[in-house]
């Protein structure tokens, strides 16, 4: 099955907690962006969050029994969930929060578990095993070790530019998951 590359993709950035995923998104958002990708991120945790502030109107209600709380401002919105108990949430569940009609791409940080098309981050200092190792859906890894024997080709994690380059070509040629 083929798919557009003008349609909203996924590709997850997996790795273990400390390999660096967050600072390579960051790094990449810009250099897509400018590219000219519209995009989103997802972004998993096993922490409780918070993003509101003690004392603003927001917060407050929330804290009175707010479910839903969207706080809708000039430059930028914010949605607030509250679960009536504590659970994983699912990636559909989130890519269903966002608006993916606007968006080219959404990068899935976390939900490494999940069947979709994937940039593995590894640092082998670490002592964490590859995930490229058993899970068919990565494309390569972004490591800072040349060397390493991977089932899949090695990007150079200090170097942001090639891969968004490579984020480009496996869009370009459907190598990305389709959102639905």
């Amino acid at each position: 099955m083929t798919h557009s590359p003008s349609a909203c993709h996924l590709l997850g950035i997996a790795g273990y907690s400390g390999s660096g995923k967050t600072t390579l998104l960051t790094a990449l958002l810009p250099l897509l962006r400018a590219r000219g990708l519209r995009l989103g991120v997802i972004k998993h945790t096993h922490h409780d969050v918070e993003q509101d502030t003690p004392g603003k109107d927001s917060y407050e209600l929330r804290h009175a029994g707010s479910s839903q709380t969207l706080l809708a401002g000039p430059k930028r919105s914010i949605l607030t969930l509250e679960y009536d108990a504590p659970g994983e949430p699912s990636l559909s569940a989130s890519l269903a929060l966002l608006n993916t009609q606007d968006l080219d791409l959404v990068l899935v940080e976390g939900f490494r578990d999940q069947p979709l098309a994937k940039l593995e981050v590894h640092r082998p200092a670490h002592g964490k095993p590859l995930l490229s190792a058993t899970d068919s859906h990565v494309l390569a890894v972004a490591t800072d070790a040349p060397g390493l024997a991977a089932p899949v080709p090695l990007l150079d994690l200090n170097q942001p530019a090639i891969i968004a380059a490579a984020i480009m070509d496996w869009r370009a040629s459907n190598r990305l998951t389709p959102a639905r």
